[in-house]
């Protein structure tokens, strides 16, 4: 019997796949919990219709993605920190600093969205990278400078 997975099920497929399994299968367990519908002609064609949409759909928002990442690389934050005498930092500069200084600035990036190995805990020009998207990224510049 053939069928449209509806969900993703395991060892069987993704979701839209067309699959050839056993009628009780399908009876039984699939479509019971909503995994698959029939694979009749009107299904599939609804099924190629959500497929163009979704797929312009997700090109519409990489677009907008994109003219976002090229407005964050023209950025440069800059931030004010108290420094000990040999020019380290009391404390550091985390993400949730500079989502915070984003947000004063007008940008709505998440702190998790804000790629950091570690803290930064001395002065100088920093390249943060920002993920806007799985496909899209940005890269902004920080610069840590010496409060007077």
């Amino acid at each position: 019997m053939k069928v449209i997975l509806t969900e993703v099920v395991e060892s069987i497929g993704q979701i839209g796949d067309v699959i050839n399994v056993a009628p009780g299968y399908a009876r039984n367990f699939l479509f019971p919990k909503r995994l698959a519908m029939e694979a009749t002609g009107r299904n599939v064609r609804e099924l190629e219709h959500q497929k163009r949409l979704l797929a312009q759909k997700r090109e519409k928002h990489r677009q907008e993605m994109l003219s976002y990442a090229e407005k964050l690389n023209t950025v440069t934050l800059s931030m004010r920190r108290k420094v000990s005498e040999e020019n380290k930092l009391y404390g550091s500069v985390s993400t949730a600093d500079i989502a915070k200084a984003l947000k004063d600035q007008g940008y709505e990036i998440l702190r998790k969205d804000i790629i950091l190995d570690q803290p930064i805990k001395q002065l100088g020009e920093f390249s943060i990278s920002l993920r806007l998207s799985q496909q899209v990224s940005a890269s902004m510049r920080l610069v840590i400078e010496k409060e007077e």
